[in-house]
């Protein structure tokens, strides 16, 4: 199985001995089932699996039960098999389709007999229906197709490469021609072919290119059914223009999504619902201006100025036109190919747990992306060409005092280099850009001497 950050939430989840339900939300294929499948078959004498997508008859063992007792009694009767307390872990697989099992949840929690996980690929386009949520009995995971450090452990790459490289990213020191030019490649081939687990380990076993292809265009074909299937009925046509519109819109020199290239009468407040639709799915990512690239970016936003990314880069580039694969993986991501590069770069810093913002003035020019970090704020430009030093709008921002921007990261195909509050960094050291930790412990006490 391939190797997943996940894997470790998971770990957590279990040590804690008062766990909640676990729901693990992300986009189709993404590898949520297979990850519990696993992880059941490691740490668990048993695992009882209801699929709501495959079998509808699931939904009705939780219809008007409200007591744990007749809950525990219809799953087994159904699954026709034992259920061992303290050892069995209960997989409740794509449970949008059942909003009943989801309010069911707070009661099997505190009957407290076993182990709940709950999967599910459309929650943000589905909630309307939950009955009523178990507010503080489920613990959230977001999953994300695998990042750039997943893929490279999925092609052979030791966990101590990618440590002296991070060690490189941390001091701010080259990396040897070699190792650099390998780690390059590497990242083009991340690009063509994306981190949907299904795909990715077809390259793996194969590096057959056309094999990938193939299977990008199959996934594309399910966001479509996805598409027709669960955007409500005034949507359905706006949701379907705007996913195949990405490619395109991404193409133009600024990025930002145009609903006028949709239809001439197309307007702001009439899409909303369906970008949101997009978005609450997992397939794009949205990217929002924001007028000032100061904390918090929230409260800067302008929500009616965006670029819209594909939320995989390898499904991307399957839905470009002409074959780009071959492109990207000779690394002329030059002009056109510029979007294929940041669309990777939003990918990587959003499954490291960014918002994703850019900043457009035409006073200081246009920036990439501003990214939060606690109170900071880090401005990103994308270069990948070879002019990776020209960058006259970062120069602009980090000079308006202001706003008091202390550093800002171009990421490109040159080696790292510091130079004043820029750092240059090679485009696959995006993988080591993360918010900074929380502590494991924060503990604050108020001494209360003086009030005796």
């Amino acid at each position: 199985m391939l190797e997943r950050k996940a894997w470790k939430t998971l770990e957590q989840w279990h040590q804690n001995p008062h766990r909640k339900a676990l729901l693990i939300k992300g986009a189709h294929q993404i590898g949520k089932t297979t990850l519990v499948r696993e992880f059941a078959r490691q740490n668990y004498a048993c695992l009882a699996e209801l699929n709501f997508l495959e079998d509808e008859a699931a939904c009705n063992l939780f219809e008007g039960a409200r007591d744990a007792d007749t809950l525990v009694e219809n799953m087994t009767a159904y699954l026709r098999q034992p259920l061992e307390p303290g050892k069995t872990l209960v997989l409740l697989d794509e449970i949008q389709e059942c909003p009943s099992a989801r309010t069911a949840i707070k009661f099997l929690v505190e009957d407290g007999r076993f182990d709940y996980v709950e999967t599910g690929s459309l929650l943000g386009v589905k909630t309307r229906h939950v009955e009523s949520y178990p507010v503080g009995f489920e613990q959230h995971l977001q999953m994300h197709p695998l990042d750039f450090e997943e893929f490279c452990l999925a092609n052979g790459v030791q966990q101590e490469t990618l440590g002296l490289l991070r060690e490189h990213f941390e001091r701010r020191t080259p990396v040897s021609r070699s190792v650099h030019e390998t780690m390059l490649r590497l990242f083009q081939v991340y690009m063509a072919v994306g981190g949907m687990p299904e795909v990715v380990q077809r390259y793996v076993d194969t590096h057959d290119i056309a094999q990938v292809v193939a299977l990008q265009q199959d996934l594309l074909a399910l966001y479509r059914l996805d598409i027709a299937k669960y955007a409500a009925q005034r949507d359905k046509t706006k949701v379907r223009a705007i996913f195949d519109a990405v490619p395109s819109q991404l193409d133009d020199k600024n990025r930002r999504f145009i609903l006028a290239d949709l239809s001439k009468s197309a307007r702001q407040n009439r899409y909303e619902s369906s970008f949101l639709w997009l978005a609450d799915a997992g397939v794009t990512l949205p990217c929002y201006n924001v007028v000032a690239p100061v904390a918090p970016l929230e409260s800067n936003g302008k929500r009616n100025l965006f670029k819209l990314f594909m939320g995989d880069t390898g499904l991307l580039c399957a839905a470009s036109m002409g074959n780009v694969q071959l492109d990207v993986l000779q690394g002329n991501l030059e002009v056109n190919l510029g979007s294929i590069t940041e669309n990777v770069i939003a990918q990587e810093l959003f499954a490291h747990g960014f918002d994703l913002h850019y900043f457009n003035s035409k006073g200081e020019g246009e920036v990439d992306f501003i990214v939060q970090d606690g109170a900071s704020v880090l401005p990103i430009e994308v270069k990948p060409g070879n002019d990776w030093h020209a960058h006259r709008a970062l120069i602009n921002v980090l000079g308006v005092r202001e706003w008091g921007l202390e550093r800002a990261y171009v990421l490109c195909r040159g080696n790292v280099e510091q130079a004043g509050r820029i750092t240059y960094l090679p485009l696959y050291m995006s993988m080591f850009i993360e918010p900074e930790p929380l502590p494991d412990q924060l503990i604050y006490e108020v001494d209360l001497s003086a009030l005796s």
